[in-house]
């Protein structure tokens, strides 16, 4: 299995370009939609349709696996309910480094207190440099985000910050156990459709009948739920979850760079350094290590004790 301990970052990047456009798209949704309606119809439809065209053998899940899936399903169902609304609050910008900001702190915490291993230095660094770049790019008081930070939108942000380090965590659990990528993610994100159903039909669907709304809907559907996540469970075979989530802080700057080209917005000189930041940050988690130089036998038994 050669491909076991590579990092393949750019299924990764390549999802997180596509949610990078989820606040653009949303912004476009008609007048009066509610925040969580949006985020929970694109899920609905998106999940169905992983669930529909899931590929891969079919294993056996264990009971406590099920529960493991159960879990994922209940926290893909959480972040729109957390997420959307905290946009409604702080705005795209805020509300996503907030949430993405939190999740790879989480995953890292998850990881360790579940037994899977010490967040690396090189993690710990990248880690801190994306949020920093981040952090920079949002509390500029250059920048024009139009929003302040409410409080109540900060806390739901980074919840639904938590909530996505935990559906990642479970997906990378079950696909290190063998499962296929593209069942788990169909079967957690299918079941988390049924899930969100009731929140669309009780904020009204009225938005869903007019071309803005339904196109929406369809973006987010398709191309930040269903392709992204398709590239995220692949991009989970061979990465970590705590790597995943921070490269996935290539969002806010995929976002800002959109809202500058499509919304009009403008980005300060202090901005566009936290974006070189953050930069900075993805190529230090992405950067190949050079292959370890072949010890002759002959000093094999000796070098042992100084290599891992």
């Amino acid at each position: 299995m050669p491909n076991q301990h590579l990092t393949t970052p750019a299924p990764i990047l390549a999802a997180a370009v596509l949610w990078g456009t989820t606040g653009t798209a949303a912004s476009f949704a008609p007048a009066g939609t509610p925040a969580a309606a949006t985020g929970c119809a694109g899920l609905a439809l998106g999940g169905l349709l992983l669930y529909a065209t899931a590929r891969g053998k079919r294993l056996r899940y264990t009971g406590s696996q099920r529960w493991l899936l159960l879990l994922g399903a209940c926290a893909v169902a959480g972040y729109p309910i957390t997420f959307y609304p905290a946009v409604a609050r702080t705005g795209v910008a805020a509300a996503t480094v907030l949430a993405l900001g939190a999740a790879p702190v989480f995953a890292g915490l998850l990881a360790w207190l579940t037994g899977h291993g010490r967040p690396t230095a090189r993690w710990v660094l990248a880690t801190a440099l994306a949020v920093i770049g981040c952090a920079v790019m949002i509390l500029d008081p250059g920048s024009d985000s139009g929003h302040a930070v409410d409080p109540l939108g900060a806390a739901l942000a980074v919840c639904g910050g938590f909530t996505y380090a935990v559906y990642s965590w479970v997906g990378s659990r079950l696909i290190s156990d063998g499962h296929a990528s593209d069942r788990v993610m169909g079967a957690m994100f299918g079941l988390a459709a049924l899930l969100v159903l009731p929140v669309v039909l009780a904020t009204g669907t009225a938005w869903l009948t007019t071309p803005r709304g339904a196109a929406v809907a369809l973006h987010l559907a398709v191309f930040t739920t269903f392709l992204a996540y398709r590239l995220f469970g692949y991009g989970l075979r061979h990465t970590s979850v705590a790597a995943a989530t921070t490269l996935t802080l290539a969002e806010p700057a995929v976002a800002a760079i959109l809202g500058v080209a499509v919304v009009g917005e403008r980005l300060s000189l202090v901005s566009w350094c936290g974006m070189a930041v953050l930069a900075a940050a993805l190529a230090v988690l992405t950067a190949r290590r050079s292959p370890r130089r072949v010890v002759p036998a002959a000093n094999a038994g000796a070098s042992t004790r100084s290599t891992r």
